[in-house]
């Protein structure tokens, strides 16, 4: 049986590529793509695939948030995260948010199918650049201060507040996408700025970009 996947990346030619580049494998069928996190979400949970491939940096819902989620409306999907950084806190935190597997843009190509077959298999993948006993090492050094760092005081709803209003929609229109009245939103998004001690927007919109919530373009 073959290995379904699923492509979220805001740019056509990396999914044009990636899906030419996985179709050519004879276990492996591409069966859906997205160009933001969001609709990634919306159609993994249709969907049911099992590795999806997500983007670290997409406008609408970026790629640790969406796996984020995508473990939460379909634990049985492997995600992998293709990033540009090789960073530990990166890494560290695509890991936290449920993240199987790490592949470097700069190094995909074949990598890619090695990541699928790995974490379809139950592994872990990393790229090779990546230094798994120093991402190991970093995850058991920050479980502690994570659980105790800023977006750990928020509730999931006040985290799906926060993402909506740093990519700028409105207070009725998270209203309506969240099926809640306009003054509850409101009550949302007062509350999250108090828990993390930010006065105005300007402020929220930096928190979002240092905690990789938002890309920075």
């Amino acid at each position: 049986m073959s290995i379904s996947v699923f492509l979220a990346d805001d740019h056509a030619v990396v999914r044009d590529g990636l899906r030419f580049l996985l179709e050519a494998q004879p276990d492996i069928q591409v069966i859906g793509d997205a160009a933001n996190g969001r609709d990634a979400v919306r159609q993994v949970t249709q969907l049911r695939p099992d590795v999806v491939i997500l983007d670290i940096a997409m406008r609408e819902l970026n790629g640790i948030e969406a796996a984020r989620e995508i473990g939460h409306v379909c634990p049985s999907a492997q995600v992998i995260i293709l990033s540009m950084h090789s960073t530990t806190e990166h890494v560290s935190r695509a890991l936290q948010a449920g993240a199987r597997g790490y592949v470097l843009k700069e190094s995909a190509g074949i990598e890619v199918v090695n990541a699928v077959r790995a974490v379809h298999a139950g592994r872990r993948y990393l790229s090779p650049k990546i230094s798994d006993r120093l991402v190991d090492d970093y995850v058991l050094r920050r479980q502690a201060t994570e659980t105790e760092g800023p977006l750990a005081r928020l509730s999931p709803r006040e985290r799906q507040v926060l993402q909506f209003v740093v990519e700028g929609k409105s207070s009725a229109e998270i209203a309506d996408t969240l099926s809640l009245s306009q003054k509850t939103v409101d009550t949302y998004r007062s509350r999250l700025m108090h828990k993390l001690g930010i006065s105005d927007l300007p402020g929220l919109v930096k928190f979002a970009i240092q905690h990789g919530l938002t890309p920075l373009e």
